[in-house]
């Protein structure tokens, strides 16, 4: 059962100590070779931190449908049975009430290549609005749900 989506949006923040092209990297990890740049969409805009200092945000979106399924099926592939777990025993909150699955990543390993779900501050973020009907919470988790299962 393939999981359905309208777009992903992966984010996250580049501190003014962080290498830029490191973090860049370290998002590579979770967008599969066969997607065209063209269906990636990157947008890094400069902020302050709450305390003043500099930070990057980067946005990245993907929202062409072959694109998409793309995604899910890589991502899908990079996820440990543990973290497979974790996210379906915490599925309620991992989806919100628009459908949007919520999933936040160790940055750190994710410049090594490596993806492990993890709820610290300085994560990488990856949100999938996903296409269900009805368009309720409900139907989301249980499709999000099949698709971890199988």
């Amino acid at each position: 059962m393939m999981l359905r989506a309208h777009h992903i949006r992966i984010t996250t923040f580049i501190h003014a100590t962080e290498d830029e092209d490191k973090v860049l990297e370290a998002i590579g990890t979770f967008i599969p070779e066969e997607i065209d740049d063209d269906d990636v969409l990157f947008d890094v805009e400069e902020t302050k931190g709450f305390f003043g200092n500099p930070i990057k945000v980067v946005n990245v979106e993907i929202k062409r449908s072959r694109a998409v399924r793309a995604f899910l099926k890589h991502f899908k592939e990079l996820l440990s049975e543990g973290d497979k777990r974790y996210i379906l025993e915490n599925l309620d909150e991992k989806v919100d009430e628009e459908g949007t699955l919520y999933i936040r990543f160790n940055k750190q390993k994710a410049y090594l290549g490596e993806v492990e779900v993890d709820e610290g501050a300085d994560v990488i973020q990856v949100r999938i609005k996903v296409k269900a009907f009805p368009m309720r919470k409900e139907a989301v988790v249980k499709a999000v749900k099949e698709w971890l299962e199988e």
